[in-house]
């Protein structure tokens, strides 16, 4: 029998893990945390109150994505099938939550895991290497849920922020990559474009890129690139309270509009749909977009993504935030499939709802025309 779990299983359930596993355990806190929370699912098979074995599902906020986070059968029950009833179990829950994908992680050893979740259609994606405690590798596998949908991904590489505020930073360093695969993506580099590219002024704020600055680095480094923003305001300048830092931010990002136009960048003002940005995405152009994560996360704070594909139900981005507090890996953050109502609704922050697009190109794209500044 397949059943919903509760907080009652907990001791159950810590039992079959120690069982299964032996490292890279859930702790009865981890356990404790992912039953309680709204976007988890754990389900059991049980037989004559005989706990069997689980799968926990965990799902992303905002988008169509979910991630089987783990699976285990009772050493007793192997070979009766009842991995399959519970991976099956998991893909109609997925479905239910409006979910068109899963992904997760196996150990390279695990050869019962890599041939159950091969016959079911999972194909392999990515290798990381030393993944688990013990240093074994994870390979990555994902399956369409809806197997007619087919997206036109293109092949941008994956940077995880590593500060709470360089989400800019990291988004430009994929978009960048993805045009000039030789650029080498690190920590200095992130740190150097965050420096370039904020406006925040004596650590106020959230510490954020404003999307002019964030141009200004891109066009230093020989890409060609086109700004959209829907007004001129100032960029993130509800984070601070203090007159005096926001007319800073004002004099910094007017000085940085003022640069602008004096270089071949188009500067246009207008809202971007996400037919528009597919159309300039099948142009060759890889878009960075601001969002406001609070579809995604439930807080509310300006947040850059980049644009890796489309199909006709999804957009797809690089999300370079990692949540790991809620047992996220990277995997979750890899071409995140978000419903194009739903992205439309996030890409925009603050209360007077701003919104920024970049589009970068290859450097041999570059407009010989002046900045244009469009009503």
């Amino acid at each position: 029998m397949l059943r919903h779990a509760t907080l009652n299983d907990l001791p159950a359930l810590l039992a079959l893990e120690t069982l299964c596993f032996t490292s890279d355990r859930l702790t009865r806190r981890s356990f404790r945390h992912l039953l309680t929370r709204g976007n988890a699912v754990t389900l059991l098979d049980e037989e004559r109150d005989r706990l069997r074995g689980y799968v926990l599902l965990l799902f992303s906020q905002g988008t169509s994505m979910a991630r089987l986070y783990s699976i285990a059968v009772h050493p007793e029950c192997v070979g009766q099938g009842i991995g399959s009833q519970l991976l099956q179990a998991a893909e109609a829950a997925a479905l239910e939550q409006d979910c068109v994908s899963m992904r997760l992680e196996i150990r390279r050893d695990n050869t019962a895991s890599l041939a159950l979740f091969r016959h079911h259609g999972y194909r392999q994606f990515k290798e990381v290497l030393d993944y688990y405690e013990d240093h074994m590798d994870a390979l990555r596998f994902e399956k369409r849920l809806i197997p007619h949908l087919k997206a036109d991904l293109v092949r941008v590489p994956y940077y995880q922020q590593t500060l709470d505020f360089t989400c800019g930073p990291a988004a430009l360093m994929m978009a960048m990559k993805a045009l000039d695969p030789g650029l080498e993506l690190n920590r200095t580099l992130e740190l150097r474009l965050w420096r370039e590219a904020t406006t925040i002024f004596m650590t106020s704020g959230h510490g954020g890129c404003g999307p002019y600055g964030l141009a200004l680095s891109a066009y230093r480094r020989g890409f060609a690139l086109e700004i959209h923003v829907n007004e001129d305001s100032v960029f993130l300048v509800d984070s601070v309270r203090c007159p005096e830092k926001k007319e800073v931010m004002r004099l910094v990002q007017e000085d940085w509009i003022e640069e602008l136009r004096g270089l071949p960048v188009l500067l246009c003002y207008g809202s971007m749909s996400v037919d528009d940005l597919r159309r300039k995405f099948e142009g060759g152009g890889i878009p960075l977009v601001l969002i406001s994560s609070y579809r995604i996360y439930g807080e509310r704070f300006p947040h850059w993504v980049v644009v890796t594909g489309f199909d006709e139900r999804f957009i797809y981005v690089h999300d370079p935030l990692v949540n790991v507090e809620d047992g996220e890996t990277v995997t979750d953050s890899v071409n995140m499939p978000i419903p194009h109502r739903e992205f439309q609704r996030m890409a925009r922050y603050g209360k007077a709802a701003q919104k920024a697009v970049l589009i970068l190109y290859r450097s041999d794209s570059r407009t010989d025309s002046t900045s244009a500044v469009l009503a």
